[in-house]
């Protein structure tokens, strides 16, 4: 066996490469590949998005129409269409304004958001409508199979029952645009640029459903539904490429809980409601306080609504990727 061969007397010695400077660490901290890391970009968004919000609370609550509008401290949350306006406008237009200056400093557009501008309340908007109003008709139809609910006759009648469901229409519209794009739109598109789709989608169903468990009435099992709905709307995303189907299957379940079937949403109970409705039975089945989000079933539908997307949209790996970090 030869011996080793000796070292290059004449080859060059290997040099320390310098120690990265402080400079150098905290850019990279700061910076990826890509520009500012994901997790610096949402934290931007939300001191964006509570400057805003509380700066037009502040100058809204001055104006005495508004602030009789509002909730009593102390005193029990009832759902008013105008209460929906001020409560669920506020942080949409904050949300809105906040995405805004982020698409300034992610050079990205609100597209990149899952909110194109030229889907805006078009044909996947209206199929999200129909199939959030099949979700709660489901919902509540077994509830009614299982002996746990019943109508009795109607609340409202003619003029004045359009009135509410139009105005209860619009305020759930709301509800429906400042959650999704909050969720659904700006973080998970933010987040899954840095962590992956599916990671920050089950990180922000878990925000979504603790969120929801501050609500008067609210239960854990109302929170757990909640983050399975968060889950289910973000899967609609993933099929669909935008929120603007998730945003009308958001507002139909909320309006056809509240209005239509005339029962709590997430604890809250609603004036001008169409049906004088009732549960029967353990608040396992019905939700009891909660309304159907407490009840067991709720979890079948999510998981029935789930299936029906999976065959209705094909999968797409171009539908929902990821912008870059």
């Amino acid at each position: 066996m030869s011996p080793d061969p000796l070292p290059d007397s004449h080859s060059p010695e290997p040099t320390e490469q310098p120690a990265p400077s402080f400079d150098s660490r905290m850019q990279n901290v700061w910076l990826g590949p890509n520009g500012i890391r994901a997790g610096w970009r949402v934290l931007i968004a939300v001191v964006l998005f509570l400057v805003f919000a509380t700066v037009l609370a502040l100058v809204l609550v001055r104006i005495p129409a508004v602030r009789a509008l509002l909730p009593r401290r102390g005193g029990p949350i009832v759902f008013t269409p105008a209460m929906l306006f001020v409560l669920e406008g506020i942080p949409l237009a904050a949300a809105l304004l906040a995405a805004l200056v982020m698409t300034q400093i992610e050079k990205r557009s609100f597209a990149d958001y899952g909110l194109p501008g030229h889907q805006a309340f078009g044909r996947r908007y209206w199929q999200g409508l129909l199939y959030g109003f099949l979700m709660v008709t489901l919902m509540m139809g077994l509830l009614v199979a299982l002996h746990g609910f019943s109508l009795n006759g109607f609340a409202l009648a003619g003029l004045l029952a359009l009135r509410y469901g139009l105005l209860y229409f619009i305020g759930f519209m709301l509800v429906g645009f400042f959650e999704e794009f909050s969720f659904r739109g700006y973080l998970q598109a933010t987040l899954a640029s840095g962590i992956g789709f599916w990671p920050a989608a089950l990180l922000l169903a878990i925000l979504f459903g603790a969120l929801h468990l501050n609500n008067p009435g609210e239960a854990r099992l109302g929170g757990l539904a909640a983050a399975g709905f968060g889950l289910f709307m973000v899967f609609t995303l993933r099929r669909t490429g935008s929120i603007w189907f998730a945003i009308g299957a958001h507002c139909a379940w909320d309006w056809g809980e509240t209005f239509f079937y005339s029962v709590p949403d997430s604890g809250v109970l609603a004036t001008g409601h169409l049906m004088n409705s009732s549960f029967h039975g353990p608040v396992w089945l019905t939700g009891g306080s909660v309304g159907p989000e407490g009840s067991v079933f709720v979890f079948v539908v999510l998981a029935l609504a789930a299936l029906g997307v999976h065959f209705i949209f094909p999968a797409n790996p171009y539908a929902a990727a990821p912008a870059s970090a």
